[in-house]
């Protein structure tokens, strides 16, 4: 390890989809990782390889150089960090905090300003490359916060990322991944209503093959990761969950309040937020962003 990458103490908050596999990566980097998360049987594979498990958010932060927290709802976010016995109470002046869960821009400038108060270092990194993207540890994280406190934490998120980009002061890693997400939207929407024609024009003209649709369009000026990810995923009805579709409504849900408040009419958004709540409303809140594919579906 190089002397960037010390063995840390790092303490690990939410191991769902995404986290467990982030922390697993800090763990094998060597570094002694604690976790707490709200199910504990969930969590038994990765305690068995190493990692000490806490029965609280604060147990979790004792002795921490840096506390990584990935959690599913602002609303969460919140309690961890300002509720009873959070974060910005229990971690121990100097420590690094990291929030890389999607949240609201205010929220993560509300965190930095009341951790500079108690002497602690804050962080807002989301993150975009999903499940895959969380398991290869080449997540694209954007942070927002103070350039020290970044250059700091790079030898760790560097454990999870590939792309690690400093947006700017607190709030500026959350602004960026609402721009994620939007462009997020109109892929997964195109891709969806593509697919959706070539099944149809399939079986009209009994010549389209989804699979050398794919091979055609996915070098030329329609290729996207959504394409490549998802177009499979859609062909196969593979609705999986790599990123919830409950997650998808809240990100566009922020950011369509973020867009508002800038005098933005985004809506193109607009109409993939009503796709996607029709399918929540379905039954399908706990699949996969591709199951939006159901909504062209008999």
């Amino acid at each position: 390890m190089s002397d960037g990458s010390i063995r840390k103490k790092i303490g690990f908050i939410g191991l769902g989809i995404m986290g467990k596999s982030m922390a697993r990566h800090l763990m094998k980097a060597g570094h002694a990782v604690s976790v707490f998360s709200r199910t504990r049987s969930r969590c038994e594979d990765f305690i068995a390889e190493g990692a000490t498990w806490q029965d609280s958010v604060a147990g979790a932060a004792v002795g921490a150089d840096m506390i990584i927290t990935m959690v599913g709802l602002p609303s969460d976010v919140e309690q961890v960090y300002f509720g009873e016995a959070g974060l910005l109470s229990a971690a121990e002046p100097g420590t690094i905090l990291i929030d890389m869960s999607t949240s609201r821009p205010d929220l993560a400038v509300r965190i930095h300003a009341e951790a500079a108060g108690r002497g602690l270092r804050a962080l807002d990194a989301p993150v975009s490359g999903g499940d895959a993207g969380a398991r290869d540890g080449t997540l694209s994280i954007m942070v927002g916060g103070d350039r020290s406190d970044f250059e700091a934490a790079v030898p760790v998120l560097a454990h999870m990322g590939t792309s690690i980009v400093h947006l700017g002061p607190a709030g500026s890693g959350q602004h960026c991944k609402m721009a994620n997400q939007i462009a997020i939207a109109g892929a997964m929407l195109g891709v969806a209503e593509a697919l959706a024609y070539t099944l149809r024009a399939g079986t009209l003209r009994a010549g389209l093959d989804p699979t050398e649709v794919l091979k055609a369009i996915g070098g030329g000026a329609a290729s996207s990761h959504a394409l490549h990810a998802m177009w499979p995923k859609m062909v196969r009805e593979d609705f999986s969950p790599g990123f919830l579709v409950e997650h998808f409504i809240k990100d566009m849900t922020i950011a369509q309040d973020e867009s508002r408040s800038m005098g933005l009419d985004l809506e193109g958004l607009t109409l993939v937020r009503s796709l996607y709540e029709a399918l929540r409303d379905k039954g399908f809140g706990r699949s996969g962003t591709q199951a939006l594919f159901r909504h062209y579906t008999p």
